[in-house]
């Protein structure tokens, strides 16, 4: 794991979203960034990942969800301890995951909740909105995904 990678991560997704709590001050305050596609509009996730549960409450329910996360986080930190080097794919995504997650973990900490802010639709049709650091993490998914299908690995040929 590149640790600089997923620290990087963190830095910026916690930046980008205090530019957004200053920017949109309130739930539901929006900016149009392309009409009819793109908007920035500030939305709090209580849930987990797509808003799974952000509309079920419980007692404990943000340290519940905080511990799943925080568990989570540690078992990708060792899963990443057993990446072997030509592995490079997997560890640069690896890195990305983790360094979503704690940004993400980071708010649950802080505020109870995840702030995410680009809402992608088309018509009545909205993609779930998400942050930096859920834009890393599905990046990184991709990137292992790559690796684990053996690209991004040098192939050393014979010559016969």
């Amino acid at each position: 794991m590149q640790a600089w990678i997923a620290g990087g991560i963190v830095v910026l997704d916690q930046a980008v979203k205090l530019l957004v709590r200053v920017r949109l001050g309130r739930v539901y305050d929006s900016v149009t960034v392309i009409p009819g596609f793109l908007d920035l509009t500030r939305v709090h996730n209580t849930g987990t990942a797509f808003g799974f549960m952000n509309l079920v409450e419980f007692p404990f329910k943000t340290v519940v969800v905080a511990l799943m996360a925080a568990t989570a986080l540690m078992a990708l930190a060792f899963y990443g301890s057993t990446l072997a080097p030509d592995q490079r794919l997997s560890r640069i995504g690896l890195s990305l995951v983790i360094g979503g997650a704690a940004g993400n973990l980071v708010d649950r900490l802080a505020s109870g909740y995840v702030l995410d802010f680009v809402d992608v639709y088309f018509g009545n049709w909205h993609f779930w909105a998400f942050n930096v650091a859920d834009a890393a993490i599905s990046v990184g998914v991709a990137l292992m995904i790559l690796d684990l299908l053996g690209l991004g690995r040098y192939r050393v040929s014979r010559a016969v």
